[in-house]
């Protein structure tokens, strides 16, 4: 895990989450005592506005690293004979971020205590917020999850050993109740056990982690992501303005990756205000998380549909743009609004059972619900289209 050498939040003093990490509490030394507070003139601290305005570009940034990897990871695990036909599910069970510091049964209480005020002072710096919110965030999809779902219980779960066009043979609906079990159950405990691997494999490399120097963070890496996101953003609108394989040549890029990151910024943006005013309402119950996560579900039924209806995303030829427009929508804003990481570490982090249950269950059920009503109302009657940018 990424880390700063300054473990004293008054040095580092990052006020956009007042509320949850106190930035005048001093940190305890690796000794008995607690480290003296450093002198005020020793390490400024940042405004709200240059705090929020860095917390900003680390989401930015980060969300489009974390777009294209996901993108990258489903394209190589989607492949002729491939045991497992749901790309998404390696890349939401790739990267998890914290829920706490990893513990053992040895830790006392007071270093838990100072893991506790660590990882409450960690979650202000921007940096941090960029890795977990951000890359973490958007390099899972909750949305492409319940996708699956829905067509592994319809019978229409793409395979890449079938040819393209094929139709798939009928099937019992008891066989459909299972692939849909199937397909919950794989992802749900993959992504938990990524999450306890993760903590373990933290814990292993504890001394071997290399810190990042504060000033550094602070007076180089700070600065120049508000350049990096922003310019980097800017720039994937104009390769969707003016592909730069548009030259005579297949349509290529704009289509598999350049939407995509175009829309990735606000889907990330959104699910981080929401989370952030919405999670702490009920303390039981993360509202934040399971509003984004349904919202991005219902956005990507509806795109899905326009995708594989006639006359708009598919068959037509004309309707290339638009249909790959819709693929951007769903792979980016869809995508990083909607998160894995952040559920399988709330369900892990409620503090009883019972309450992560009726958490994951309703997530999963309302998700379902939407995508049966909204997918299910035009595959049973008209039928799916093949998408003429598929």
């Amino acid at each position: 895990m990424l880390a700063t050498t300054e473990d004293n939040p008054s040095k580092h003093s990052y006020p956009l989450r007042e509320s949850r990490a106190n930035p005048t509490e001093s940190w305890p030394s690796s000794g008995d005592h607690a480290a003296p507070a450093p002198p005020a003139s020793a390490a400024p601290p940042l405004s709200k506005h240059a705090t929020h305005i860095y917390t900003v570009s680390y989401l930015i940034f980060f969300s489009l690293l974390g777009t294209l990897a996901r993108l990258g990871l489903q394209a190589l695990t989607f492949y002729t004979g491939a045991p497992v036909v749901t790309g998404v599910l390696w890349a939401n069970s790739g990267v998890k971020k914290p829920a706490k510091e990893p513990a053992t049964d040895e830790i006392e209480d007071d270093t838990k205590a100072k893991n506790k005020k660590h990882l409450a002072a960690k979650k202000t710096i921007p940096l941090y917020i960029g890795l977990t919110t951000g890359f973490c965030g958007c390099f899972t999809s909750f949305s492409s999850f319940m996708r699956d779902v829905f067509l592994a219980l319809a019978n229409a779960l793409p395979d890449p050993s079938l040819p393209t066009g094929s139709h798939y043979a009928s099937r019992n609906g008891g066989y459909s109740f299972m692939a849909l079990v199937a397909v919950i159950l794989l992802t749900v405990s993959l992504s938990l056990s990524a999450l306890i691997a993760g903590a373990h494999l933290a814990l292993a490399l504890a001394r071997v982690t290399p810190t990042v120097p504060f000033a550094f963070t602070r007076r180089v890496l700070d600065r120049a992501v508000v350049v990096l996101a922003f310019g980097c953003w800017l720039g994937a609108v104009f390769l969707a303005i003016w592909p730069p394989d548009r030259h005579n040549g297949p349509d290529v890029w704009r289509g598999r990756a350049v939407f995509a990151l175009v829309f990735a910024p606000l889907g990330c943006l959104l699910r981080f205000y929401a989370s952030l005013h919405l999670n702490s309402r009920i303390p039981t119950f993360p509202l934040g998380t399971f509003t984004v996560n349904i919202f991005g579900t219902i956005i990507e039924g509806l795109c899905y549909d326009l995708q594989h209806v006639n006359g708009l995303g598919a068959v037509v030829p004309a309707a290339m743009t638009g249909c790959q427009v819709l693929q951007g929508v769903m792979d980016g804003f869809c995508g990083s609004t909607t998160t894995i990481s952040t559920w399988v570490v709330e369900l892990k982090g409620l503090a009883h059972r019972r309450h992560a249950y009726l958490y994951g269950s309703a997530s999963v059920l309302v998700a379902l619900g939407f995508l049966v009503v909204i997918m299910g109302s035009l595959l049973w009657t008209r039928g799916f289209a093949e998408p003429v940018c598929g």
